[in-house]
């Protein structure tokens, strides 16, 4: 049974995992899915992932731990920002 693909709103992504970065894979899916939104969580902080340049500038990042009410509103307020033009 062929069926198209289907969208993907947004991934949820550690910054950084055996074999592929979160930034990689998110870029790997960019390829079929343009306006996918990427939510990236690490346990380094926000000045340690800036310094490294390991996400891109303005990517949405969120400091482990957190909470599951940190989780739900980060995740609303991404998927409630427009997406940008390519």
């Amino acid at each position: 049974m062929d069926r198209p693909p289907q969208p993907i709103d947004l991934v949820l992504t550690d910054v950084i995992m055996p074999k592929m970065g979160g930034r990689e894979l998110v870029e790997i899916l960019e390829h079929n899915h343009p306006t996918i939104k990427a939510l990236f969580m690490s346990s380094y902080t926000a000045d340690a992932i800036e310094q490294y340049r390991v996400l891109k500038p303005n990517a949405v990042f969120l400091q482990k731990p957190f909470t599951v009410t940190d989780l739900a509103r980060k995740v609303r307020e991404l998927l409630d920002t427009p997406v940008k033009p390519a």
